[in-house]
């Protein structure tokens, strides 16, 4: 169900047609360039620049204050690494609490687990789930409706900072640290992440492509080790995060539930039912193996 709070939305606004192209501006320096052959959705809301348009390569986009979201062609690698992984490492997941994630994708990664009974997601806008459902329904799936799904409109910072729930597994599906998702990047917020975990929970976030965002890797890496006994990072590659691996942080006090064999993921994954395009076993567990120049700017 839906909490719902006011929300003001303007009414579609063309600020790009069809004839132009949509330059990514996460980087002062260097961007990409999408065709766009449709422009679906354009509008400002109470907290953000929305843009949903449509590219011959990569399907449906979703671009939010000028920064690349998800699209319909790979969006599956960056929601099976960040869901499975932790799910599955953990082998006993009963709650999940997904902070952010407005497209859905993530919800229906972590619904898919049939063990899980009950899953409260935090997004700030309501605006990008409704516009998310309307126009990329390939990525949610109807997850927004299924019945251990509570979807809670507010500011994830102050969920975590005042509410007395307990999770399993907490998910960070966090916009770059710039704007509204720049709260979700500090040691208080992970102090908090942490007093919301139940004992041995994962913590697991979005943490940027290290090669372009090194700061954000670092950063990470100090707030994450003020508050958790084991921290790390694992990679995956997202085509349309562009800049090589993109690494997803990792934080528990219980080291073991990422020490586990990959012979123990498989015996898990058996009593999954359903398929992967990006996820396996051996994929969980070489993701850990982080290249050398990622480790030099951890050791630095």
């Amino acid at each position: 169900m839906f909490k719902r709070l006011a929300l003001t939305l303007a009414l579609p606004i063309a600020l790009i047609s069809a004839e132009d192209n949509y330059t990514e501006t996460l980087y002062d320096e260097w961007g990409q360039t999408f065709q766009v052959e449709k422009v679906l959705f354009e509008a400002k809301s109470d907290e953000q620049h929305i843009i949903i348009f449509e590219n011959p390569l990569y399907g449906r986009v979703l671009a939010l204050d000028g920064i690349i979201q998800v699209t319909e062609k790979d969006e599956y690698v960056y929601h099976e690494m960040l869901s499975h992984v932790p799910i599955f490492s953990h082998g006993n997941v009963r709650s999940v609490l997904i902070i952010g994630g407005g497209d859905g994708g993530m919800l229906r990664e972590v619904l898919r687990h049939q063990d899980i009974e009950k899953v409260t997601q935090i997004e700030i806008d309501l605006a990008v789930i409704e516009m998310s459902k309307k126009y990329l329904p390939s990525i949610s799936r109807g997850s927004f409706d299924d019945p251990r799904a509570n979807i809670v409109i507010s500011d994830g910072a102050e969920y975590v900072k005042n509410t007395e729930e307990q999770y399993d597994i907490i998910i960070c599906d966090t916009t770059d640290p710039i704007g509204p998702g720049a709260a979700l990047f500090t040691t208080e917020f992970y102090q908090n992440c942490h007093s919301c975990l139940a004992e041995g929970g994962i913590l697991v976030t979005q943490n940027g492509v290290p090669f372009l965002q090194e700061d954000e890797l670092i950063g990470s890496y100090q707030f994450l080790s003020a508050s958790f006994d084991d921290v790390s990072f694992y990679a995956g590659v997202v085509p349309t995060y562009v800049g090589g691996f993109m690494t997803f942080g990792w934080a528990s006090d219980n080291k073991e539930h990422r020490m586990v064999s990959q012979e123990e993921i498989e015996e898990r994954v058996k009593a999954f039912d359903g398929e992967f395009k990006y996820y396996t076993p051996a994929v969980h567990k070489g993701a850990f193996a982080l290249p050398q120049f990622i480790l030099n700017k951890l050791e630095g």
